[in-house]
């Protein structure tokens, strides 16, 4: 018992100046750096592994004090050495991840692809310190990494629809060409609403007859998409009239124009600004002048409303001016008739 004595009373002291040392590096590290959020979470990463190091660091002495077996002793520091190649895989991992998260931040990526990121680096850097520990310890890696890499050509061979939609899933989140709440219209699969959620497999759209439509996220990465709420919401509304060939286009166009403008506050969706205009446009039908009448309403969906309210309008007005709507002379001959 005497003969541990002193070995164990250094180790400690070691262990004690060591962690005090450790302390003083971050204090001084703080003060340099500002403490600023992404040196605290590196801190964060390194504070457990370096009290590790500090034990490791006075079992060594304490070993080099006490007289072992040559061969348990080699048995002994390879553990240690294990030990420590594990504290650093830790501490890399939990930099990296944190370095990842504060430049996702900067540059407000979506939460699912920061998530992703982060748990692919610290995956890549634990696998990899894992494998040095194993060689540390004197285990043979290279059947490893054969197995290793067979297995994986092989799980990606029969995953590879499911990594499709899972890459597709990241660039959809990182591109971010549609978010939750936008209404969009997919050209590929015909599909228009809401989007729900954008998952890693695939993207719910909530359709305006309720239902909700799930489309694999590399259905969605080929379609040609439009989105009705990125960037400017505003949506061009055109209302196609068409009048008959007696009627004053000058005073259709006004009485078009004059109606929409009315419309503007009591029809919910209906902009003022730009202002409504009405064109002869398409022009000279088979039997009537057709006007195109064109406002700005706030979002795509509002489109319905506005069209149903100001068709009913338009149509009043029209009958009180004394403005006919015609219709095809093969339909005027059967109720001659």
């Amino acid at each position: 018992m005497s003969l541990l004595f002193w070995p164990v009373t250094v180790s400690v002291a070691v262990v004690v100046v060591a962690l005090l040392f450790r302390h003083a590096l971050f204090v001084g590290f703080r003060r340099w750096t500002g403490h600023t959020n992404d040196n605290s979470l590196f801190l964060q990463a390194v504070r457990v592994p370096s009290m590790l190091w500090c034990v490791v660091f006075g079992l060594l002495v304490m070993l080099e004090m006490v007289e072992v077996p040559a061969r348990l002793a080699v048995q002994i520091q390879r553990v240690l050495e294990a030990a420590v190649i594990m504290s650093v895989t830790f501490t890399v991992a939990g930099a990296l991840g944190s370095l990842v998260a504060a430049a996702s931040e900067r540059h407000a990526i979506g939460v699912g692809v920061t998530g992703l990121a982060r748990t692919s680096v610290r995956m890549t850097v634990m696998i990899v310190g894992t494998l040095v520990m194993l060689s540390s310890l004197g285990i043979a890696i290279t059947p490893l990494l054969t197995a290793l890499g067979v297995g994986g050509l092989a799980v990606a061979l029969a995953l590879q629809d499911t990594l499709s939609n899972l890459f597709a899933g990241m660039h959809l989140l990182a591109d971010r060409p549609i978010r939750v709440g936008d209404y969009v219209r997919l050209s590929l699969e015909q599909v228009e609403g809401y989007v729900v959620d954008v998952g890693w497999r695939s993207t719910r759209i909530r359709m305006l007859q309720n239902n909700v439509v799930i489309v694999p996220n590399s259905k969605v990465a080929q379609s040609v998409i439009t989105n009705y709420d990125l960037g400017e919401t505003r949506v061009a509304l055109s209302i196609a009239i068409g009048v008959s060939y007696e009627a004053d286009p000058d005073h259709v166009e006004r009485v078009l124009v004059d109606e929409a403008r009315r419309a503007v506050g009591q029809i919910e969706g209906l902009l003022g600004d730009p202002p409504p205009t009405a064109r002869l446009i398409p022009g000279f039908g088979a039997y009537s002048l057709d006007f195109t009448l064109a406002c700005w309403i706030v979002r795509f969906t509002d489109q319905f409303v506005v069209q149903h309210e100001l068709r009913k309008r338009v149509l009043k007005r029209l009958r009180a001016e004394g403005v006919e709507i015609p219709f095809p002379t093969a339909v005027r001959l059967a109720r001659s008739d």
